[in-house]
């Protein structure tokens, strides 16, 4: 008799009974035979018909099972109830799961988490595991690298397909779809899968490989149902990983990779980060997503670089980026990963800028000791930082208040131009030009207008209109030295009329 509340979980195998241990089999025996206290999660395990056969007593937690919807609440259900047994009973509770007790036993982990506190011993005894066959049968060496992940909460974030995956839980063809479904995010249609059944266990076990959009179709699936999808050894599946793109950045940039690559600089690669980051605009303008897919990868390789070069000066990697960048998004975003609230967009910002103050002050910046006009970056776009340049004195009451009262600034501003076109030096007339777009972008701020979205707006439809005389004028077998001003401007106004049609 246990000087206190004891729980022995012990494996019952894969359901072969030649692969059952003699330690497990003769504490089976012993609770069986007993005061019937044996507990088994399921009765849906080949070993049980053992069990019947020698008239060994048991009760089965598969009452829970159909009285809950979701796993979890099924799991906690039994943690629960073995405590409670341990508890009020004087014999030692021997709980019986199918496989090994450290693989995929979820009521096993809560055991595990919670008997220390409740004064209750808890022993485990090992049984054969579904891995064990899984490496027999299937014929990988796990020390290739292999990962086992839960069909029921499979994530594609977490496949490494540099590695051999097994998939547990896939208990029937609703497991099955998902499980399909989240592969395909980074596996092709048609990669080559293997369902295995019942492995190890004569009579029952079947290994069908399959292409993987046929995953679901597959029949039988069960409780000692997995799939395993071998590692990916060809470029269509290494191209498509984070850690493929790394190890070409640090091969281009090694001294037995590109010379280009090898002599750039943050300050040489500049320009290629602003010219890449227009190019996914343009992609957006244009709704071209697959454009966009390329271009966004073009950025990400100027990201991917920068990072690289850092790394070599021994400074940071792209993973402190990553770890950066995620630490930030839930700090900023305590509404969302902590308990504060945030009902609209515009108490989010509110949010976001606190958070922003109090990262400040936690680094010895006083916030409200800055100019009001610093943060925002110098090399913005002059329209961009001329409309949150104004934006900003705004939020203290220097701005005004109507639209009627910056419509005359404008006009103001073009007379200062003209009378400098007439009267002064490039000096001034640039100056003045500077200050009627700075009061053009007042003037779309109170419009509601983006200055940037207006200007490239604009200049879309000067290259349509130019574009089409081009054309027409291609159309007539001319050249542009074959033409004139009048006649272009003839053509510009057809171009207005028919490509405003075109739009509708």
């Amino acid at each position: 008799m246990p000087t206190q509340p004891q729980i022995t979980v012990v494996g019952l195998g894969t359901g072969d009974e030649n692969q059952l241990t003699l330690g497990v089999w003769r504490k089976l025996q012993a609770a069986g035979k007993g005061d019937g206290s044996l507990y088994l999660r399921t009765k849906e395990h080949p070993m049980v018909s053992m069990l019947d056969h020698h008239g060994l007593r048991y009760q089965s937690f598969d009452a829970v099972y159909e009285a809950n919807d979701a796993f979890e609440n099924v799991y906690e259900q039994i943690a629960a109830e073995l405590m409670r047994l341990a508890k009020s009973d004087t014999a030692e509770v021997l709980y019986a799961v199918p496989g090994h007790p450290m693989v995929a036993e979820r009521t096993v982990q809560l055991l595990r988490e919670r008997c220390s506190a409740e004064n209750i011993v808890l022993a485990l005894m090992g049984g054969e595991s579904f891995l064990d066959q899984a490496f027999l049968r299937l014929s990988f060496d796990p020390i290739e690298g292999f990962q086992l992940l839960d069909g029921t909460s499979l994530a594609a974030s977490a496949l490494n397909p540099l590695m051999h995956t097994l998939i547990g839980q896939v208990y029937d063809a609703y497991t099955a779809s998902d499980v399909k479904l989240t592969l395909m995010e980074l596996y092709p249609d048609d990669y080559r899968v293997v369902v295995g059944h019942a492995l190890g266990v004569a009579g029952e076990e079947r290994v069908k490989e399959v292409p993987l959009y046929e995953l679901d179709r597959v029949e039988g699936f069960g409780n000692l149902s997995l799939v395993w999808v071998p590692k990916g050894t060809g470029d269509e599946i290494r191209n498509r990983t984070f850690t493929r793109l790394h190890e070409i950045v640090d091969i281009l940039r090694s001294p037995e990779g590109c010379p280009w690559d090898r002599e750039q600089t943050h300050a040489s690669l500049r320009k290629n980060l602003i010219e890449e980051a227009y190019e996914v605009l343009e992609t957006i303008d244009e709704d071209d997503p697959d454009h966009m897919c390329e271009e966004l990868g073009d950025l990400m390789l100027q990201i991917m670089l920068h990072s690289q070069i850092e790394a070599e000066a021994g400074t940071f990697t792209i993973y402190d980026v990553i770890q950066g960048l995620n630490e930030k998004l839930i700090r900023r975003h305590p509404h969302v990963f902590g308990t504060m609230k945030a009902d609209d967009a515009e108490e989010a910002l509110g949010n976001w800028q606190q958070i922003k103050a109090e990262e400040k002050r936690s680094k010895g910046i006083d916030p409200d000791a800055l100019p009001l006009l610093s943060g925002i970056p110098r090399e913005l776009p002059g329209l961009m930082k001329a409309y949150k340049l104004q934006k900003k004195a705004a939020s203290v009451g220097f701005d005004w208040s109507t639209l009627e009262q910056v419509m005359p600034i404008v006009e103001s501003e073009l007379a200062e131009l003209k009378e400098a076109i007439e009267q002064f030096g490039k000096a001034e007339q640039q100056e003045e030009l500077g200050d009627l777009l700075f009061a053009a972008v007042n003037l779309a701020r109170f419009l509601k207008v983006d200055p940037e979205e207006a200007m490239a707006d604009a200049n879309r439809k000067f290259f349509e209109r130019f574009g089409y005389i081009e054309s027409q004028l291609r159309l007539k077998g001319k050249h542009f030295d074959q033409t004139d001003l009048l006649e272009m401007e003839s053509l510009w106004q057809e171009a207005k009329k028919v490509l405003k049609n075109k739009r509708g």
